[in-house]
């Protein structure tokens, strides 16, 4: 991500720390795109990111912004380490037979997007009902017509307790629910954020081979992130609601990526799919920044620093 040269090892565990801390931060920020994404005409419970967080907090306490942050918190950093060691791994590959161009760098980071929804598609299956549980019950309180009649409350399940299920009813493929989409929404990301990061900090490179200064890549980076993530915000959505595994009475409920467009685009018109859009960008741009922080810094490397050395 930085111009500067640094290991494998200490770029994985600065992409996991930055990952750990940079949700820590934003996650509910998060939590709110998440019920503002799944929010159906009939059933808006919240008409903005800060009216979301308001209700939580009021129904849920503090913490509550938190749910499925646990989650979160224990796939975030193999995500970040398979997402950096594969377009390390791509860009050295691509770059073996010459310069490596716009076309070579978007082929690098499509690589890494593809292989990083091993790891990010059961996560956010599991994020997305634990963050969603609270909007299903806030419904129930203050819009009981949409909840179906008879519908018993239940206590907001833990992530044990999804994925036991989800393996009992579906098997692996319960916790893959929503791999196209999320394919969709991670490889045009990654495809988009890499090179247009690398060319933004380029630019306000100290000569021809010298370093951007810190404030420079950390600008490139909210920049990238924050326009990486709008631009994907569409299949965000598709995503988030082909993953949500609980609905209202009044709400639609999905085959696939095409009927979801085609519902969506019909019961909701096409502005539907920047819902989130503004949270979303309000997540990922800190995210990035953050790395670059912890770039910076040279966690990483200075971690590895106090570990033995093995002779050679």
């Amino acid at each position: 991500m930085a111009d500067k040269q640094i290991s494998l090892p200490a770029k994985l565990i600065n992409g996991g720390i930055a990952g750990l801390i940079g949700v820590t931060c934003v996650f509910p920020i998060d939590l709110a795109k998440t019920r503002l994404q799944n929010q159906q005409n009939g059933s808006r419970l919240y008409t903005s990111m800060s009216d979301c967080l308001i209700k939580t907090i009021r129904s849920d306490g503090y913490f509550g912004m938190y749910r499925g942050a646990a989650v979160n918190l224990t796939l975030v950093t193999p995500e970040k380490a398979i997402k950096l060691a594969a377009n390390d791994f791509f860009r050295q590959h691509l770059s073996k037979d010459g310069k490596l161009t716009l076309v070579k760098e978007m082929l690098a980071g499509c690589g890494a997007g593809t292989c990083q929804v091993i790891v990010t598609t059961p996560m956010e299956m599991l994020k997305i009902q634990l963050q969603d549980a609270g909007r299903i019950e806030a419904q129930r309180k203050l819009m009981p017509e949409t909840v179906a009649a008879g519908t018993v409350a239940t206590k907001s399940p833990t992530a044990i307790q999804l994925t036991r299920e989800l393996f009992r009813e579906k098997g692996i493929a319960g916790l893959y629910k929503g791999l196209g989409a999320t394919l969709l929404r991670d490889v045009p990301f990654s495809i988009i954020y890499f090179p247009l990061f690398a060319n933004l900090n380029n630019l306000g490179k100290r000569g021809a081979e010298g370093p951007a200064p810190f404030y420079v890549s950390f600008i490139s980076g909210c920049l990238a992130g924050s326009t990486a993530a709008v631009a994907v915000n569409p299949v965000d959505v598709i995503k988030t609601r082909l993953q949500s595994l609980n609905r209202g009475s009044t709400e639609d409920t999905y085959s696939g990526v095409t009927d979801c467009i085609r519902k969506i685009l019909k019961n909701e018109g096409p502005s539907a799919f920047l819902k989130g859009a503004y949270c979303r960008a309000l997540v990922i741009a800190p995210l990035f920044g953050i790395a670059q922080v912890i770039y910076f810094l040279g966690v990483g490397e200075m971690i590895l620093s106090y570990l033995p050395k093995r002779d050679k």
